[in-house]
């Protein structure tokens, strides 16, 4: 009989989030699961670590059935580290994140605790797909996600991924029948305008609130964002090697060592 392959489930949103729930419902289709979360929400963490101070990890049951679920005080990348050092015993065949409570495409990918568990997967030579649903709402419909998780992470498994390359995987917030299908998507050029609103708290004391808008600017038809936007599913290939590699040649051409 083939074995089981193990699988490492994780989130930023915290062991509870109904899209962690959901991301575990479908995992168990397919085989072995253990959880490693954290024990409170922790989106737009990015890749931080815990270094000055302490971790604890707890074993928890949040469902009714014999899950590994392990609760953990620091980051989305502190729960894969734990994980693959001290929990599992063994590799994990595949690391899967989410699935996030709002998009992380296109910039949102460098903030993105779900990302960035990934990319500590990927970092570690495990196979890792990150998958998040275009609505914020924590009572979101994940109904729509299943199929296509399903799909990839089978996928994965079966061809496996190039070696520092991890899956950024999007899902429109739209009913099933009204997703087209998947698109293979580039990272659109997009960013924040933000903005910083100044407010007093009750003791007068000035304090700030980060707000800002999502502005494309990309008309690419080949982006993450034109996938959603058209009702597909976006699905693009990240990896953590951050070289501008194009740049060297000109940088080669500078007076460094005069």
């Amino acid at each position: 009989m083939k074995k089981k392959p193990l699988i490492l489930v994780t989130n930023d949103d915290g062991i509870t989030a109904p899209g962690l729930r959901t991301l575990i419902e479908v995992m168990k289709t397919i085989g072995e699961v253990v959880v490693v979360a954290p024990d409170s929400p922790q989106s737009a963490m990015g890749h931080a670590i815990t270094i000055n101070s302490t971790l604890y990890v707890e074993q928890v049951q949040i469902g009714t059935d014999d899950l590994k679920e392990y609760s953990c005080s620091g980051t989305p990348a502190d729960c894969v580290k734990l994980a693959v050092k001290q929990i599992l015993g063994r590799r994990p065949d595949i690391c899967v994140s989410g699935i996030n409570h709002g998009s992380n495409s296109s910039i949102n990918v460098i903030y993105s605790g779900t990302m960035s568990a990934a990319l500590e997967a990927g970092i570690e030579g495990i196979p890792a797909v990150g998958f998040s649903l275009c609505d914020y709402n924590w009572n979101a419909d994940f109904e729509a996600c299943k199929t296509y998780v399903k799909t990839i992470v089978e996928n994965v498994l079966e061809h496996s991924l190039p070696n520092g390359v991890v899956l950024n995987v999007n899902i429109p917030n739209l009913p099933k029948e009204d997703i087209k299908g998947m698109r293979v998507s580039r990272q659109a050029k997009a960013n924040w305008e933000e903005e910083f609103d100044k407010r007093k708290n009750p003791q007068g004391r000035d304090y700030y609130w980060l707000t800002g808008k999502f502005v494309n600017l990309d008309q690419g038809e080949d982006t993450d964002e034109w996938a959603l936007d058209n009702g597909y599913v976006s699905v693009v290939p990240v990896q953590f090697d951050l070289t501008a590699h194009h740049c060297i040649q000109n940088l080669n051409s500078w007076n460094l060592n005069d």
